[in-house]
């Protein structure tokens, strides 16, 4: 491991701590906290270079909150539109687009 690292996205010398932390993610207004990342951490502006299997851990964690997010709206998007009493060819001319493209948002 190098003992010493700086950021590039900063560009200003600013040096790097390597130690674990929290990261912050925030998707549709909706927060995420992956725990313990471990890598070289800038702080200044926050920017991670993950350490060996930690970016892949992320990303994991990322991908598996994206979809439970879209899951959900895409369920009360569902709900909404059955109290409403509308097909999906209703909703989607109100929302000025194909019945083929309100399916698909009611599928995430």
């Amino acid at each position: 491991m190098k003992s010493e690292q700086f950021c590039l996205a900063c560009d200003d010398g600013t040096r790097l701590q390597h130690d674990k932390r929290d990261l912050a993610f925030v998707y549709r207004d909706q927060p995420l906290e992956v725990v313990g990342v471990s890598g070289w951490h800038c702080p200044a502006c926050g920017e991670c270079e993950f350490d060996d299997g930690e970016g892949k851990r992320y990303s994991a964690e990322v991908d598996a909150f994206l979809a439970t997010v879209d899951a959900e709206i895409a369920q009360t998007l569902r709900t909404l539109r059955k109290k409403l009493g509308l097909k999906q060819a209703e909703a989607g001319r109100l929302f000025g687009d194909s019945v083929n493209a309100f399916s698909e948002y009611e599928r995430g």
